[in-house]
């Protein structure tokens, strides 16, 4: 039994304590398990800890329910992943919320060299379900991972069709991974462990809660390169989790529909409101994502380029790394959108810097 895993656990339940509280618990004492060897007297002083998270803390009560989870990942021969590992999750890792501890039952690659989430409602139409199927087709043999919710609806129809097209394709869940949930879907659930599998940040006996599945949408976007709604209606998790997917700087899509279609008007309104791009197929995917490479110019960098002050002041915002978000460009160079657009569209020209999805770019 691992000791390092019962703390990172036992972090996890401490009531009282969520994600935030969680790394900052971690990062002041240096570690899991010095969370629960720290004295009172320095908890208390860490910012946001007050008395009653220190008592649950110090009476030992959630290190004996992490004992009992090991137990049971080792008997199911579960994964884990925990926040501060080199093997968890890249995507997520960038995202501030990421989970402490992720649970997980499959064989594929969670650092596929690309993921897409295809989300949307349950009540999904004919029209939907083609539309899903269709994509799902165009992307077979695309070294891609499908990730989706297991739910009914589009959930379902992403992962059904990529098992058909022998798709790695992972389920986000919002419970623990003794259950499926929906039971309708115990044997597609079954049938992508052989090429996919299940992920939870949930652990065991942790029932199907409505507030479990808005937690878990975070997890589908931050998994992910890009976000596809394929259907919606104007309230759902499918939006919920394109505007999470906004907010990591993710790419975010949507079929668009009839304005009378109750399920299109999600994706009319992602669309209208610039907070998706409009797509018609898996080459629009490719296309905007730049992994088409068919489509794109080869484009040789200008050997011994003397750059204008401004160029310079965004290389230089590269400082040692190879790849920067848009964000740190801005902050780093003071430039206005516009201007710093034109800048950076210059080098791409000249084959400097290149594009990467989630707004970032690397230096060639």
């Amino acid at each position: 039994m691992s000791n390092d895993l019962i703390y990172q656990i036992g972090v996890t339940l401490i009531d009282k304590v969520g994600i935030v509280n969680g790394k900052k618990l971690i990062a002041y004492c240096g570690g899991a398990e010095a969370v629960f060897k720290e004295n009172r007297r320095s908890l208390e002083k860490i910012p946001g800890i007050g008395q009653t998270i220190v008592n649950n803390i110090l009476s030992g009560d959630t290190l004996k329910r992490a004992e009992e989870e090991v137990k049971f990942i080792e008997k199911e021969n579960i994964t884990t992943f925990f926040y501060l590992d080199k093997t968890y999750p890249t995507r997520l890792a960038q995202c501030d919320d990421c989970p402490i501890v992720l649970y997980y039952k499959g064989n594929a690659d969670l650092n596929a060299k690309k993921a897409v989430a295809v989300v949307g409602t349950r009540h999904i139409t004919e029209y939907g379900a083609s539309l899903c199927e269709k994509l799902i087709n165009e992307l077979a043999g695309d070294d891609i991972l499908i990730v989706s919710g297991l739910a009914y609806g589009v959930d379902g129809v992403a992962h059904s069709a990529a098992v058909r097209n022998n798709i790695p394709t992972v389920a986000c869940l919002g419970h623990g991974l003794d259950i499926i949930y929906p039971t309708d879907h115990r044997e597609l659930a079954r049938k992508m462990l052989g090429n996919g599998g299940l992920l939870t940040e949930f652990i065991s006996k942790t029932k199907p809660d409505f507030m479990h599945f808005p937690q878990r949408n975070r997890i589908i976007a931050g998994l992910a390169d890009c976000t596809v709604v394929v259907e919606s209606a104007l309230k759902g998790g499918s939006l919920i989790t394109a505007t999470i997917a906004n907010s990591y700087n993710r790419d975010v899509f949507a079929f668009p529909g009839r304005t009378t279609d109750i399920y299109s008007q999600g994706c009319n309104y992602l669309i209208r409101t610039r907070q998706a791009d409009i797509i018609e197929s898996a080459r629009d995917i490719n296309y905007l994502m730049r992994w088409d490479n068919t489509s794109k110019k080869v484009i040789q960098t200008q050997m011994f380029r003397e750059f204008t002050e401004d160029e310079q002041k965004v290389m230089n915002a590269f400082g040692n790394e190879s790849m920067v978000n848009i964000d740190h460009i801005i902050n780093a160079t003071d430039m206005n959108a516009t201007k710093l657009a034109s800048v950076l569209l210059n080098l791409e020209f000249d084959g400097v810097l290149t594009a990467l999805p989630g707004k970032r770019y690397q230096k060639n």
